[in-house]
């Protein structure tokens, strides 16, 4: 069975308004990859609206695109999109029905959304000639997550995702995890997210692989088992240019009893052109030296906790400023300068409490949401 799978898909800028025209050529470079393929899997990060829906309260940007977003899809044969991400409720329970509506009307297959948390979590089973794959997909907790009263998306909850994929393995022949979760714009997993999709092969899934950093990450392969760490954006216009943003890779899967093989299709998408582009050979032999080196790294668990540390130390003010009282642009980077001084310091001892204490983060939480 072979199945390719590819990081985050949200037509928009110039490949939005070329979609608008009937114009598909952004990624017309997949679609010869995909007719190789028993089976592709694109994470769709944004609903499809229809015109009217309104953005909900949250933080961060709110994303979307149009039915030629789907029909892009269609017509370079995309079998199933995943939709536990962290954009997928942006317009509320109107967008996240609109989006299962349109993508059902266009006969494309999707695992983790749906119209409350029972089906946003449902393992999603597909028959690919005689044999079964199922599909097990969540994202890291912001305000996409589904409910038992309205729409969104999958949880990561490792223990809800030990139980799936325990049930899954008793009727399937593989079992694939994709999470979308991690740092963004850092090109590593974090010690956390390495603990927790090896967990996911201990319980018995055969791949896991992540998406949402919006710059490719290495892999590892565990037990025997692939742990792809992110792939980078899919098809994702803005207006900066040459950057991580603009690289990522396709996985594509040789799935067997005997041999779980895998093999890497690098690009880069959006950049100059609004397109994505197929590495060339010498493109490739650049890409696998800077993927080695990110692997080496995942390999140390010592030089993956240091590369943490290092990203952390750079961030400690930017997040002791999410509880001052400051507000403005302005005041945030007099603040990060040192400029501005603290006013929280006595209180950071038992927020830190508070947040890290599980029975006081649950309370903290619901307190903050109400």
């Amino acid at each position: 069975m072979k199945i390719v799978i590819t990081g985050d898909y949200c037509p928009w800028e110039r490949v939005a308004q070329d979609f608008a025209n009937g114009d598909y050529s952004a990624i017309a470079a997949l679609k010869p990859i995909f007719a190789q393929a028993d089976y592709s899997i694109v994470n769709l990060e944004c609903p499809i609206l229809r015109g009217g829906e309104m953005p909900i309260e949250k933080s961060g940007p709110h994303i979307h695109a149009d039915i030629h977003a789907v029909d892009a899809l269609r017509q370079i044969g995309v079998g199933c999109v995943t939709l536990a991400n962290n954009h997928f409720r942006d317009f509320g329970d109107t967008g996240v029905l609109n989006t299962l509506s349109e993508l059902s009307k266009y006969g494309i297959d999707y695992a983790g959304g749906g119209k409350n948390l029972s089906e946003a979590a449902a393992i999603f089973y597909k028959k690919i000639g005689k044999e079964t794959l199922a599909i097990i997909n969540c994202c890291e907790h912001e305000s996409s997550i589904a409910t038992n009263t309205h729409c969104g998306s999958n949880p990561l909850n490792p223990i809800q995702q030990y139980y799936a994929i325990r049930e899954a393995k008793q009727n399937v022949d593989y079992v694939l995890v994709i999470v979308h979760g991690g740092v963004e714009h850092y090109k590593l997993p974090t010690p956390r997210m390495q603990e927790t999709y090896r967990f996911f092969i201990d319980a018995g899934a055969d791949v896991v692989v992540n998406h949402h950093q919006h710059c490719y990450s290495g892999y590892e392969v565990y037990k025997g088992k692939p742990i792809f760490y992110g792939l980078g954006n899919l098809c994702f216009d803005r207006s900066k240019r040459n950057s991580i943003w603009n690289e990522g890779f396709m996985v594509e899967l040789l799935l067997s009893h005997s041999l779980i093989a895998h093999h890497c299709i690098p690009y880069h998408q959006c950049d100059a052109e609004p397109t994505v582009v197929l590495y060339d050979e010498s493109e490739k032999k650049e890409f696998e030296k800077r993927m080695e080196e990110l692997n080496a790294i995942i390999a140390n668990p010592e030089e993956l906790q240091a590369s943490y540390e290092k990203l952390l130390s750079g961030t400690h003010r930017r997040y002791r400023f999410y509880v001052e009282p400051y507000r403005s642009r302005i005041a945030k980077f007099l603040y990060r300068k040192h400029l501005l001084p603290s006013f929280m310091k006595r209180k950071y001892i038992t927020l830190a409490n508070v947040i890290q204490c599980d029975s006081h983060r649950d309370r903290l939480v619901k307190a903050l949401k109400n």
